[in-house]
C-alpha cells in the first residue's frame, strides 16, 4: 500500500461519480487522504463479516460483490468497475460487510479512512447526497434483478444480461458492439440466476441466429442489438 500520488489526473476522484460535484482544490485535498493498493486476479478484497476501515475506490479493473449460498455456489450481487465504491456501510452505520469482494482482474483501489471520510462528509454534504443516489441506483439494480428471476422467461435474462453489458463494457464496431465480458459464463449464471449449462446452451441458439458473435470465452458481438429487447 502507498499514497496515491499518481492519483491526480486519475479515476480515483474525477471520474468519481461522488466526487463528480466538487472542484479542483476540492478534488486535490481529498488525494491527500488516498492510499492505493493492487489485487491480483482472483483475490479477495473483503470476506462477508469483516468491518472495514476504508471507503475504498476502484481506481482501474473490475470486482464481483457476491454472497455464498446454502448450497455452496455463488449469488453475484454486483459488478464494480473504475469508479465504483464500497464499504460505505462500515462508515456510516459501523455494520459488518454484508458481501464478499473479488477482483475479476488485476484490479487497483483507492482508500480513504473512516475518520477521513467523516470529515470529508461534514465539509462537503453534496458527497454524502452522491453516495445516497449511486446507493438508490443499487437497490434499484437489486429490485429488477429479483423481480427478473421471478417473472421474466430465461431468454428474458440473457437478453437483459448482455444489453447490460453492452453499456457498460461494450465498444461500438463496424459489425455491432463489442463487448469484453465482465464474467465467465459460470459467473453470468450466477449472476442472473440461472446453470451454467443454460446460459452456455442459450449463447450458442443466439449466435446460431446469427445475432450474436462468439469471440472465444472473454468476448461476445452483438451484432443485432434490436432482436434483444
Amino acid at each position: 500500500m502507498h499514497h496515491c500520488e499518481t492519483c491526480k489526473n486519475n479515476v480515483c476522484t474525477k471520474r468519481v461519480p461522488i466526487f463528480s460535484l466538487l472542484n479542483h482544490d476540492e478534488l486535490n485535498k481529498i488525494i491527500n487522504l488516498i492510499n492505493r493498493k493492487v489485487y491480483k486476479r482472483n483475490e479477495i478484497i473483503i470476506l462477508e463479516g469483516q468491518y472495514l476501515k476504508n471507503l475504498v475506490i476502484i481506481n482501474n479493473g473490475k470486482v464481483k460483490a457476491f454472497k455464498n449460498t446454502i448450497d455452496g455456489k455463488q449469488q453475484i450481487l454486483y459488478i464494480f468497475s473504475s469508479g465504483d465504491f464500497f464499504g460505505e456501510k462500515s462508515l456510516f452505520m459501523n455494520e459488518k460487510a454484508s458481501y464478499s469482494i473479488e477482483a475479476l482482474e488485476e484490479t487497483s483501489i483507492c482508500m480513504i479512512g473512516k475518520k477521513d471520510f467523516q470529515n470529508l462528509l461534514s465539509q462537503y454534504p453534496n458527497i454524502g447526497l452522491k453516495i445516497m443516489e449511486e446507493l438508490s441506483k443499487r437497490i434499484e439494480r437489486l429490485e429488477n434483478a429479483i423481480e427478473n428471476m421471478g417473472t421474466k422467461s430465461v431468454d428474458a435474462r440473457i437478453y437483459d444480461v448482455l444489453l447490460e453489458f453492452a453499456k457498460s463494457y461494450g465498444t461500438q464496431e463496424k459489425e455491432g458492439i463489442l463487448i469484453d465480458l465482465p464474467l465467465s459464463r459460470e459467473g453470468i449464471a450466477n449472476y442472473i440466476g440461472l446453470t451454467r449449462e443454460t446460459v452456455s446452451r442459450k449463447l450458442s441458439n443466439l449466435q446460431e441466429e446469427n445475432i450474436i458473435k462468439m469471440i472465444g470465452n472473454k468476448k461476445i458481438l452483438i451484432k443485432d442489438k434490436h432482436k434483444l429487447f
